[in-house]
């Protein structure tokens, strides 16, 4: 049976930032991945992803990307890239293909039992670091119907996978954005369903939208506003970076719709809140844009002024006049793309360390259960944890947390 001090599951970016943080410490450690390193990015996006912020933010402070300008967006492949050249460069025992079934308490002794697709392993620490993207959800709101395709946003890859027929997007998130606007483009009928969403700038005042939540405070909010903990973000880094605005999408011939209810008689229903979201949306991003201003004025910083930022176009007719059902065989919907999220997956880690809906009970990712931690899941530690970036920071902080663990064993004995 192998023994090793800290094991990590996982090797996305939460997982390779851990055990970099761990060797700098001089704290022994492995990171066990079921596939390859970064599998997400290359097997669960669609083809032309990109990162949502320029290269300048979503990446290691350490390490800048080789093949992506700074204030481009990097492509999925990219961010692949990066990952497994961090982790050879940097000399990370990082183990592919090998599969963690179960995590148990050691019955002999202090720490973990690990049993995995190649053998068991004997650990005094383990580090979830699965991420946030592990079981995609959708709604159980349409049945199986013959003719009618339904798919995950995880599942898309590329306009040409798509039936004929007109396409639903239900989700209007930065990816169901992105998706609808991909499948438009190509010249395909598309249906968007949007529900409640924050719509930040995709540029103001000469910067990026990452750097007004940087020095604004909000990358480091601890928790999310109240009734907002489930709430998207509509931004998109495609074709060099824009700013959503869904009245923009209206008039280019998208039909939007507010969010998805039920299905009854061959027609889907929808909720009467489109006009609402996009307004809630909208006071979003000019309350962003004052809070900027505010910023630039209070630094005295020599910003150029962009008050064209701050019109508002007027209300489409699907806003003023929404539709509230679809009949699914009239408008030749051949297939709903649930761009809807995904749901935590701990089943392997047999710890008494989850409430009642399977959610890890942690402190900023240290687990009630000494010796378990979390890295890279939504607000962790703070909004910005599930990002690149953030998943460094947290993971910095972890490995102190261990490193200072196993000093107080050694000093006991």
């Amino acid at each position: 049976m192998e023994k090793i001090n800290t094991v990590i599951v996982g090797g996305g970016q939460a997982g390779i930032a851990t055990s970099k943080h761990l060797n700098d410490v001089g704290i022994e450690n492995i990171v066990l991945e079921k596939s390859r390193i970064a599998e997400a990015w290359r097997t669960s996006r669609w083809d032309n992803l990109v990162a949502n912020g320029p290269a300048w933010h979503d990446r290691f402070p350490d390490k800048e990307f080789e093949d992506t300008g700074e204030d481009a967006f990097a492509t999925k492949d990219a961010c692949a890239r990066y990952f497994e050249d961090y982790a050879r460069e940097n000399e990370l025992p990082v183990r592919t293909g090998v599969e963690v079934i179960r995590v148990t308490e050691n019955q002999s002794e202090s720490g973990y039992v690990l049993d995995t697709s190649v053998g068991v392993i004997e650990a005094s620490n383990v580090v979830a670091a699965t991420g946030s993207f592990q079981v995609p959800v959708i709604p159980p709101v349409l049945p199986e119907i013959a003719g009618i395709t339904q798919m995950h946003s995880q599942y898309y890859s590329n306009p040409d996978q798509i039936e004929n027929g007109a396409v639903l997007v239900v989700g209007a998130g930065s990816s169901g954005t992105q998706i609808a606007d991909e499948l438009m483009c190509a010249g395909r009928d598309v249906y968007l369903s949007v529900g409640p969403h924050d719509r930040p700038p995709r540029r103001y005042r000469g910067k990026d939208f990452v750097y007004w939540l940087g020095v604004l405070g909000k990358w480091e909010m601890k928790t999310p506003p109240a009734g907002r903990e489930h709430v998207t973000i509509a931004v998109s880094g495609a074709h060099g970076g824009h700013t959503v605005d869904f009245r923009k999408l209206a008039g280019r011939g998208m039909k939007l719709v507010g969010m998805t209810k039920e299905y009854a008689n061959g027609k889907l229903l929808f909720e009467a809140d489109l006009a609402k979201n996009i307004a809630e949306g909208d006071e979003n991003y000019l309350s962003l844009l004052a809070e900027a201003d505010a910023y630039v004025e209070q630094e005295k910083l020599d910003f150029p002024e962009e008050e064209q930022a701050k019109i508002v176009a007027q209300d489409p007719e699907c806003l003023t006049d929404p539709t509230l059902e679809i009949d699914l065989a009239v408008a030749n919907i051949q297939t709903i793309i649930w761009a809807t999220g995904y749901r935590q997956n701990f089943d392997w880690l047999k710890i008494d360390c989850f409430d009642k809906r399977g959610i890890p009970i942690h402190k900023d990712g240290i687990s009630k259960v000494p010796g378990i931690y979390f890295v890279g899941l939504p607000w962790l530690s703070m909004r910005g944890s599930s990002f690149i970036w953030g998943a460094y920071v947290d993971a910095k902080r972890i490995a102190g947390e261990i490193a200072e663990r196993e000093a107080s064993k050694a000093n006991a004995s």
